[in-house]
């Protein structure tokens, strides 16, 4: 070996390890980078010539950088669309990246709404889920997750549960008129109900009492809620008849008619009005509507349907279903975040902004959601650190300046051997 070949093999010292100093100084300028995952100074000897058969050394090179994917520590922040995943797995996300249109891989999880109602990062790239349909079905691809953008559908009201007292001691008014309704019954009450477009209408419910226990009752909207209704007046949408022993149990309840045709909504609408668990079908008589002596109340309704409801908050659950509750009561599920696996994460390319892209060494993104193979769970409201110790990083740092300045010192005695046989000749 000569000293020529000294001399290069300090400088290849040098720069491997002032490479290596690189790869600590980048860890440690990402020590507060969400979901960033430290990379780890590879070092690999050279061979260079034979002495007496054995092959000698020729320096050293610095490999390609290896990502270190263990956990970061788990943050809460309050934020609901922060997301953290706990163990593997990497968040999909869509778009264009400075000129670049494809699929991001991340574990930063900062997410927002757009103005579009689509969940974006930082960059604005969209994350990709697995929409679900009103039938609670997932669907079979992922992609971009409008969720802001979503409403509620409306639900039109078929049934109208209501229990209450009505007094024993009534005493029978003239017969019901629709045309004067409050002079000619005993009890009035009303409810809120919902036809097909979500629009409320408000019933007010007629009792008359008839004597022996028999009241009659009716149902009735103002006429300009209805197709061809007098506005201003009255009109009836359902009727029907309820009978109590003389314990004041409900012995039974009858419908004698139920149809509403409302404003440019689905006609022939009908409303199960109901009051209780009547004898006559098996139940007690007095869980529901009763006949006491004493004042007539109502005691309480139970009324399907719903208004078109608007978004107001965004959970997301561990397996990264996303739901949504809106301010008229529904809580729907609308997706599940898509997370992607590869063979060999840590082949991943690094272009920027805490994104990732596959290479051929990674592998095909292997996508599916939280909880399946080797992709972990999903906490909102907290967000992944950076995996980089930093006191590790700073003795490490050191043990790569001592070596760069070990490595100089082979090049300057190298030089001053070299120096040396020069002035041999004087």
């Amino acid at each position: 070996m000569t000293i020529n070949n000294s001399l290069f093999i300090g400088i290849s010292g040098l720069q491997a390890h002032g490479d290596a100093i690189s790869i600590v100084g980048d860890n440690i300028a990402n020590a507060s980078t969400i979901g960033f995952k430290r990379n780890r100074a590879s070092f690999s000897d050279l061979l260079g010539g034979e002495l007496s058969s054995q092959r000698m050394g020729g320096g050293v090179v610095l490999g390609a950088a290896q990502t270190m994917l263990n956990q970061g520590t788990v943050t809460p922040t309050g934020n609901p669309l922060d997301l953290a995943l706990r163990g593997g797995g990497m968040f999909v996300l869509g778009g264009n990246h400075n000129g670049q249109t494809g699929q991001f891989y991340t574990r930063d999880g900062r997410f927002k709404l757009d103005n579009l109602g689509f969940i974006t990062n930082q960059q604005g790239l969209r994350l990709q889920g697995f929409a679900i349909d009103t039938t609670g079905r997932r669907a079979l691809t992922a992609g971009d997750l409008p969720i802001g953008a979503g409403q509620s559908p409306p639900v039109a009201t078929t049934s109208a549960a209501m229990t209450l007292n009505l007094d024993a001691n009534a005493v029978p008014p003239a017969a019901f008129d629709p045309l004067d309704p409050n002079a000619t019954s005993s009890y009035a009450t009303s409810e809120t109900v919902f036809d097909s477009l979500g629009a409320p209408h408000h019933v007010e419910v007629f009792f008359r009492a008839q004597g022996a226990g028999n009241w009659e009752w009716h149902a009735m909207v103002d006429g300009g809620e209805l197709a061809g209704g007098t506005p201003g007046a009255l009109t009836e949408i359902a009727t029907g008849a309820l009978t109590f022993d003389t314990a004041g149990a409900l012995q039974s309840q009858t419908v004698a008619g139920s149809t509403a045709d409302f404003v440019n909504a689905t006609p022939g609408q009908v409303i199960a009005f109901t009051f209780g668990d009547d004898t006559a079908s098996g139940g007690t008589g007095l869980a529901g509507t009763t006949q006491f002596a004493a004042a007539s109340t109502v005691n309480g309704l139970d009324i399907d349907g719903r208004s078109a409801g608007k978004l107001t908050e965004i959970q997301i659950s561990d397996d990264g279903t996303i739901r949504g509750v809106f301010d008229n009561g529904d809580q729907i599920n609308l997706a599940q975040v898509a997370l992607a696996d590869f063979a060999d994460e840590a082949d991943l390319t690094r272009v920027g902004d805490g994104l990732v892209v596959e290479t051929s060494a990674s592998g095909k993104p292997l996508i599916d959601v939280s909880g399946t193979g080797a992709r972990g769970g999903i906490t909102s409201g907290a967000l992944e650190g950076s995996n980089v110790d930093l006191s590790n990083e700073l003795v490490t740092l050191i043990a790569f300046q001592r070596a760069f300045e070990a490595n100089a010192k082979t090049v300057t005695t190298a030089d001053e051997m070299l120096t040396d046989v020069n002035n041999l000749k004087r």
